[in-house]
């Protein structure tokens, strides 16, 4: 049985645009990551769709501002991202823990 994930707090449409935006310009960073991936092709596929995916979160934070949504709420938008599964999607970013012989 698949635990329940707890809701998603309360975004506005513009916010919760940025969250997703975020997320997957995240999933594409992790995709093309010299330390993770084993293939030219899908990583530079990846990169290819980073292109495109990377104005999302600009053109979401420029709606949040063009609507009066001056702050950006740090703390509910990471409890977003935790319950979005953003923490091990983001690790997918980083350099992997060195082996040691």
């Amino acid at each position: 049985m698949v635990p329940e994930l707890p809701p998603l707090p309360a975004l506005t449409r513009a916010e919760g645009g940025f969250v997703d935006a975020y997320l997957a310009v995240v999933d594409l960073l992790g995709r093309i990551n010299p330390s993770r991936t084993a293939h030219t092709y899908g990583a530079l596929r990846a990169a290819q769709a980073l292109v495109g995916r990377a104005e999302e979160p600009r053109d979401a934070l420029a709606l949040m501002h063009a609507r009066g949504e001056s702050e950006v709420h740090a703390e509910t938008l990471a409890r977003a991202l935790r319950v979005l599964d953003g923490e091990r999607r983001a690790g997918r970013v980083t350099l992997p823990r060195a082996r040691r012989s």
